[in-house]
């Protein structure tokens, strides 16, 4: 495999949250060398030189939704292969609410199998119980064999609270990662918007924030009682906060995660009945976002994704209320994250500590990170880099972002996997 030094460049380091000029070399798909001063180049060595611009550990996006099998119009491995490799996703953590869902070992090796078709590293969850239905737990020890990185059932909430104590029980025995869906299902279900004055004058079914705070409160009850080990896959409530803090600073195991859609956008996105901007869950006031956003700064929330829920365009022209929620998200991710680093809120370290060091140790992977022997995992961007979203240039096969239309900055330049050049 060639050997490659990165010169000229401004390194992100998520783990001691500094950035700064210096050199990378690559040898065999691993990081062998970082220096901040000269660096010898073997003979041979492939100069990539990038031009002061940033280069950062390789985004690990928890939580993105392929289509296979089952809807593979919406989106594929191959085109959310290539999306993520635009995105500076490095690596996909896939959900597993596909049709079929993945809650089999034979669904599981199918997946593993078709994933190998995209350039980036892909890996799935798979469900806590069977069919996503919350009555009969999945069978978690053969599809933890089978190389289920975690267990969820997505957004739909396990309701029972007895099928949900004996699975996180039986998680903590394998000691795997659960990963859970923080609503109060019966006060969510139907809504389309955040209760308060605009969704009243839209007209809008709406649901109060509290019950996400509600759905924070049973998970770490229960997490409590079982000890297990735990992730929320994406607060968006500034009164979901206060709980989670408790309960880190009780020393349970749980983490938590945001989608970026919730730290860039609020509730009055959907002032224009825009489709693309119904999201699950929906689109929060300004002062919860920036509430998630000085949480992600502090630490307090662990994770940053993309949620990417690919739809297909007839799921999407519908009345506000009865279409299908969800964005698609990787290509869009990194840009979308330099609003925040633009606006002054937070850094690159920061951001990259919350986009690829945080959900790479916890899913206990080694990638997130530019240390000697870590993966070579890298994305070369440009952060001022203005360019104007055009929903069709997607490489994803859905096109229902958000941003279609908007004025963006941060442009990715080049992809590797692996040390492998995947993109730019």
């Amino acid at each position: 495999m060639t050997t490659t030094l990165f010169t000229n460049v401004t390194l992100i380091d998520p783990e001691a949250l500094t950035e700064g000029p210096g050199h990378l070399l690559v040898t065999d798909g691993r990081i062998a060398d970082v220096a901040q001063g000269p660096m010898a180049t073997p003979e041979g060595t492939l100069v990539v030189d990038g031009g002061g611009k940033v280069l950062a550990p390789g985004i690990v996006d928890l939580g993105v939704k392929i289509c296979e099998p089952g809807e593979r119009h919406k989106e594929s491995f191959k085109s959310a292969g290539a999306a993520a490799a635009a995105g500076g996703v490095t690596t996909i953590i896939m959900r597993p609410d596909t049709l079929p869902a993945i809650d089999s070992p034979e669904t599981l090796e199918f997946v593993t199998r078709r994933a190998g078709e995209a350039p980036v590293t892909i890996r799935a969850m798979a469900t806590l119980t069977k069919n996503r239905e919350g009555r009969e737990m999945a069978e978690l020890s053969f599809l933890k064999d089978a190389g289920a990185l975690a267990f969820s059932d997505g957004d739909k909430v396990v309701a029972d609270t007895k099928v949900l104590a004996r699975a996180l029980s039986y998680a903590r025995e394998l000691d795997a990662l659960v990963v859970g869906h923080p609503q109060e299902p019966t006060l969510s279900k139907g809504a389309a918007a955040t209760s308060g004055k605009l969704a009243t004058l839209m007209g809008l079914p709406a649901v109060s924030p509290m019950a996400e705070r509600m759905g924070v409160d049973r998970d770490i009850a229960m997490v409590e009682m079982t000890g297990a080990r735990y992730h929320f896959d994406q607060l968006s409530a500034a009164r979901a906060l206060p709980p989670l803090e408790r309960a880190k600073g009780n020393g349970f195991d749980i983490t938590a995660g945001v989608s970026i859609h919730h730290l860039t956008l609020n509730v009055n996105d959907l002032s224009e009945y825009r489709t693309f901007f119904k999201l699950k869950p929906p689109l929060r006031d300004e002062e919860d976002r920036l509430a998630m956003v000085e949480a992600v700064g502090s630490g307090l929330i662990d994770v940053i994704s993309s949620m990417h829920t690919p739809q297909d365009e007839e799921s999407k022209r519908l009345p506000f209320e009865e279409a299908a929620s969800g964005a698609v998200a990787l290509e869009t991710l990194l840009p979308a994250a330099m609003r925040l680093l633009h606006a002054g809120l937070l850094s690159l370290p920061q951001l990259f500590r919350a986009l690829a060091l945080n959900p790479a140790r916890r899913l206990g992977l080694p990638a997130g990170r530019l240390a000697r022997g870590a993966p070579a995992d890298l994305v070369l961007f440009d952060p001022h880099a203005p360019f104007l979203l055009d929903r069709a240039t997607l490489r994803s096969k859905s096109k229902n972002t958000p941003f279609d239309g908007a004025r963006m900055e941060g442009k990715v330049l080049g992809t590797w996997v692996g040390g492998r050049r995947v993109f730019g």
